[in-house]
């Protein structure tokens, strides 16, 4: 069954079936009255699948737990960092040469379907991952040449293991015709699991910590909006006469009050004493409760304080550091799922012998322009050391355009090499 022929209307379940391909499992259960045939892009039952039959509609519902600030800052953080990083598809020899002919390296890196680009794409379903457990995508095509990723809703998405020990999934639609697909139909990715089949939802897992920090919030809201807020008080050692009072009062509403009068004296009257509030143990507290939450829900999607924006030394000079820990603890195991799902749904037994899937690191660990350059000049054998990277490798790391001359592509030690002709044009000018 091609893909668009879910969206035909105008059909009974048996009309269905004619149109279906040998070994498609396809069972419709919706039997509401069907309108005119499928009309394109712009039909409105596929911009109806594109809305809700991905995202699956209820956003309050389904993302309660993202409205805790540290849970969104987690999860876009870790989201982003995956979305912006390219995902390549390269020999697995000593060429590394991209393989920008194979089917999959153009819906990963270019365009996985009509309307979301790579970075749209990978968000999405390393969001329901962490809010769900898995990512799920249809395939359309043939098993070996895919020509689409549909992501679908991990909450209307059935998985268990067959008889064959393969996947086997059952998918709602949003119009309620329920799909059975097998596993070289689904783009699956999942999370930590018992069984090897389900996954175990990390938000589901911390929501007793969300639950907490949501407590706290809320006390701090109620805080806000019934509680005293005032400064403190002013002192008189006797009853101030009406006319006192009223300025006093006039200059505190007027002459005190808003942040353009911030930190300006106050001139008091009758021998009258300002005494300002100290900040109590209890505030104190619960200022170091919601402080705690903050470093228990990190903590779960094993994000670093620093990266939550908390106020912490390790900014300036650990900030490298940082960003070398966030990489390698925090995003290298989602990193090493995505590779291996890709290499399992889109590569063949023969082909995963010759290529594999990697994303390219280099995006989140630039570092400053001091450090790269002490960097690939150790690179092209600066110091009388063995070289490792060609000049038109450094030039592509900096996005700047290749060289064509042979020394460009060539490793070569300025200690070792013999002095170029100054006639001869330089791979790196």
């Amino acid at each position: 069954m091609r893909f668009f022929d879910y969206f035909r209307r105008g059909a009974d379940a048996s009309a269905a079936a004619e149109h279906s391909q040998p070994g498609e499992r396809v069972r419709f259960v919706d039997t509401r009255a069907q309108g005119p045939a499928f009309s394109g892009l712009t039909d409105p039952a596929l911009l109806e699948y594109m809305r809700e039959g991905v995202s699956g509609g209820d956003y309050g519902r389904r993302l309660e737990q993202l409205r805790n600030m540290t849970a969104l800052r987690c999860v876009s953080l870790i989201c982003g960092s995956m979305g912006r990083l390219p995902l390549n598809l390269i020999a697995n020899d000593s060429t590394k040469a991209m393989q920008t002919s194979h089917p999959a390296y153009r819906l990963l890196k270019r365009r996985p379907n009509p309307w979301q680009t790579p970075f749209e794409f990978k968000s999405q379903l390393q969001m329901h991952l962490l809010h769900r457990g898995h990512g799920y995508a249809r395939i359309i095509g043939s098993r070996r040449r895919p020509t689409a990723l549909i992501p679908m809703d991990p909450d209307a998405v059935q998985a268990t293991l067959g008889s064959d020990w393969t996947m086997q999934y059952q998918y709602t639609s949003p119009g309620g015709s329920v799909i059975d697909l097998s596993q070289d139909e689904v783009f699956h990715i999942r999370d930590l699991s018992y069984d090897g089949v389900g996954a175990i939802a990390r938000m589901r897992l911390a929501s007793a910590a969300l639950g907490l920090a949501k407590d706290a919030e809320e006390a701090a809201s109620r805080t806000f909006r019934t509680g005293v807020m005032a400064g403190g008080a002013i002192e008189s050692p006797n009853d101030l006469s009406d006319k006192a009072y009223g300025r006093m009062k006039d200059s505190l509403d007027t002459e005190y009050s808003g942040p353009e009068n911030a930190n300006r004296w106050m001139l008091l009257e009758e021998g009258a004493k300002a005494n300002p509030f100290p900040t109590t143990a209890a505030t104190a507290q619960h200022i170091e409760n919601r402080n705690a939450q903050i470093e228990e829900v990190g903590r779960g999607f094993g994000v670093p304080r620093p990266l939550l924006n908390m106020d912490d030394t390790s900014w300036g000079s650990g900030i490298e550091q940082l960003g070398i820990f966030f990489t390698d603890y925090t995003l290298a195991p989602w990193m090493t799922a995505w590779e291996e799902a890709c290499a399992r749904s889109f590569l063949s037994d023969s082909e995963t012998e010759r290529l594999v899937f990697k994303f390219n690191q280099h995006a989140l660990l630039r570092g400053r322009l001091s450090d790269q350059a002490d960097f690939f000049a150790k690179a092209l054998g600066a110091g009388g050391q063995q070289p490792f990277m060609f000049a038109n490798e450094v030039r592509d790391r900096l996005d700047l355009p290749g060289v064509d001359t042979p020394e460009a592509n060539e490793l070569r030690n300025p200690m070792t090499q013999k002095p170029r002709n100054p006639d001869e044009p330089s791979a790196t000018a």
